[in-house]
């Protein structure tokens, strides 16, 4: 209700009244549109660490170019050089340091400086943040792979596959194979005690997944023991499965197994898929334990 002014003039309102019903709460923006936002802010802060774009993209590529030459024209089987054998290892290797290395090392750095604990006391869905990290994940695995192949075939005789079967294993090993690192690498940055101390852990542990898992060299050479120890992990089971792409088929007689064991393959990358998950729901945290 209105007053009127000592004067008379001009009506005035009173203060409002505490039981008056409230307006309609502001509506956030849906998880799609968060994740967007999410992304768009992971692939700017990629762009924008100069450094880190370049060790990504060319560290990969500066390892193939001194293996592959260093070795070059050494036959590992009749019709399939070295660094033909080299280059699909590689591919699986590059998707494997774009998401599992990358992420175990990356997120505890974030959770450091605090960025996870403001994320997680806003309103935003929890899931966009994995879903931003996912799609830098994807993207930078793209890139990567595609120089890989075009340096393989450019300067490596690397042939790729005319028909379209081995392009579709090539999508579900690299679908897979991608997951289950992402998933692995979220799991492993919440084992970590801290950023400081997640390069130490991780890049050792992914140097020797490498070596043991028939990237640097040809698995079936390695002592039993070494392969026993690559086949527990994805990266040998990737590795397999891009020698299956870019290889051709009478190589698939080297093998451990003497053929490229597609089910195999899906059904280890498939089953490290769910134990990634399982790791990563158990073990991740939005602040350091010292933190509370």
């Amino acid at each position: 209700m209105t007053a009127l002014s000592e004067e008379g003039a001009r009506p005035t309102t009173g203060p409002p009244d505490p039981a008056a019903p409230a307006g309609p709460a502001p509506r956030l923006p849906g998880l799609v549109r968060v994740a967007a936002a999410r992304t768009r802010l992971e692939f700017l802060s990629f762009v924008r660490e100069r450094s880190a774009m370049v060790f990504t993209f060319v560290f990969p590529l500066a390892l193939l170019v001194i293996f592959g030459s260093a070795l070059h024209g050494q036959p590992v089987a009749a019709g399939v050089d070295y660094e033909q054998y080299f280059v699909a290892g590689m591919i699986a290797s590059g998707m494997f340091g774009c998401s599992f290395q990358n992420l175990a090392i990356v997120i505890p750095l974030e959770r450091d400086i605090g960025g996870l604990k403001r994320l997680a006391g806003t309103p935003m869905p929890k899931s966009a943040y994995f879903a931003g990290k996912i799609m830098m994940v994807a993207f930078t695995a793209s890139v990567q792979t595609a120089l890989l192949i075009v340096i393989g075939v450019l300067f490596y005789d690397l042939t790729l596959p005319k028909t379209v079967g081995p392009w579709l294993t090539f999508l579900w090993v690299a679908g897979l194979g991608t997951v289950a690192c992402t998933l692995l690498g979220i799991g492993v940055a919440g084992i970590v005690k801290n950023g400081r101390t997640a390069p130490a852990v991780v890049s050792p542990l992914a140097t020797v997944l490498q070596f043991v898992s028939g990237v640097f060299f040809v698995f079936a050479t390695l002592p039993s023991w070494m392969q026993g120890i690559g086949a527990l992990f994805p990266l040998k089971w990737m590795t397999q499965g891009m020698r299956s792409v870019f290889l051709p088929d009478s190589f698939a007689a080297h093998e451990v197994a003497g053929s490229w064991e597609h089910g195999r393959i899906a059904l280890v990358l498939g089953g490290w898929c769910l134990v990634g998950l399982f790791v990563a729901v158990r073990t991740f945290r939005w602040r350091n334990r010292a933190d509370g």
